[in-house]
């Protein structure tokens, strides 16, 4: 059967689509936006279909995203890493989040978005540094334009609104895209954040990743609103409810979501309903809170196979495409295995760096001395 002709989108169209008329745009749809259904094929839907090399480059890396994942999860197991929280099974999120972003705008993730901090061009193993319980954040947040994760619920969405809201008071052309999880979303810092940015007609994205627990408490436990997009209205923020499996859909959302704040129309409320494959983090057991059934139900709404089946009917994607993928994704994972071996080597002195701008005068006789004891011979109980 002959796939259906592709759809170009273009951000001003989608932005256009997703605003509506004047009282609409308030409110999501009763069911998620969806473009590719669970098993590839193409749904109708009010949102355009990504470009294919926009596809391709989804596909590419979500698997790439994947293996990293599975990776780390592997070295927490191993003793390699302290503590990892995996965001298998959230993909479509993590890497369309990091791809709409223009260069000059900002990101502010959480624990569970490193597959997201690696897609926006952060190093793999500079990711990981505060997994190992080395610095809290192993790399430099103005390079790429990533803030340090979050782990903290919803403390970030404040940061991510304050510092948007201060951009555009500067004259300077920056959106800031924070991701969340559905638990975050009962934090009262979400719902000052929401009313600030209303107010201020702040340029920032809200991308809630609804994976059903805020760790082992179901959503019906949180809230009794019709959906977390609904939570936007309040504050004068509309709400978009997306398919968070769908990573073509979540893509048109987003880019139409980043242009409509880069325009000046102000934040947007995303809600991506996806599911958390793996527990919480290595330190929960989720077969106490969660079937087997529910796990397998989700599954078969896998992301990736999702989306390689709809490349593979267009003719797009191949055997011998997906073997080089294959192959590169395991590239990325010997990098990860090979860096993470190596112990680091811990810098006493490093605890005075970055505590302040300017040291205080207490602060820099405390390293003076430390200084000296590391530099005494050893025996020498001064």
């Amino acid at each position: 059967m002959a796939a259906p002709p592709v759809q170009q989108s273009h951000p001003d169209d989608l932005v256009r689509e997703l605003a509506g008329p004047p009282g609409w745009d308030l409110l999501p749809t009763a069911e998620p936006l969806q473009l590719v259904g669970p098993t590839g094929e193409q749904v109708g839907s009010q949102l355009r279909l990504p470009a294919d090399d926009v596809l391709l480059d989804l596909h590419r890396r979500m698997v790439l995203g994947r293996r990293f994942d599975a990776q780390a999860t592997a070295l927490t197991r191993q003793g390699r890493l302290a503590v990892y929280p995996s965001s298998r099974g959230q993909e479509a999120c993590q890497v369309t989040a990091a791809t709409v972003l223009r260069p000059q705008d900002w990101l502010f993730p959480t624990y569970r978005d490193s597959v997201a901090v690696v897609t926006r061009g952060v190093d793999p193993l500079e990711t990981l540094t505060q997994f190992r319980g080395d610095w809290h954040t192993g790399f430099d947040p103005y390079a790429h334009r990533v803030a340090p994760q979050c782990t903290p619920l919803a403390t970030n969405t404040l940061h991510a609104v304050g510092l948007a809201h201060a951009a555009r008071l500067q004259g300077q052309d920056t959106v800031a895209l924070v991701l969340l999880g559905d638990g975050a979303t009962s934090e009262g810092d979400t719902a000052e954040a929401l009313t600030c940015a209303g107010v201020w007609r702040a340029p920032v994205v809200f991308l809630v990743q609804n994976n059903g627990y805020a760790i082992s408490v179901p959503l019906a436990k949180q809230t009794a609103a019709p959906s977390l997009a609904h939570k936007g209205v309040g504050h004068g923020v509309p709400g978009v409810l997306v398919d968070g499996n769908d990573a073509a859909a979540l893509h048109a959302v987003l880019t139409a979501a980043v242009a409509r704040a880069a325009a000046g129309g102000g934040p947007t409320l995303v809600e991506a309903r996806t599911y958390r494959m793996e527990a919480h983090t290595n330190a929960d057991d989720a077969t106490r809170y969660r079937s087997a059934e529910e796990v397998a139900a989700w599954r078969d709404r896998d992301p990736i196979t999702r989306l390689e089946c709809l490349l593979t009917d267009r003719g797009l994607l191949d055997a011998p495409a997906r073997e080089a993928l294959s192959a590169e994704a395991e590239q990325l994972a010997a990098l990860v295995r090979e860096g993470t071996t190596q112990e680091a080597e811990a810098d006493p002195l490093a605890l005075f760096d970055h505590v302040y701008a300017e040291p205080t005068a207490q602060l820099r006789a405390q390293r003076q001395l430390l200084a000296e004891e590391l530099a005494a011979p050893a025996g020498d109980d001064r």
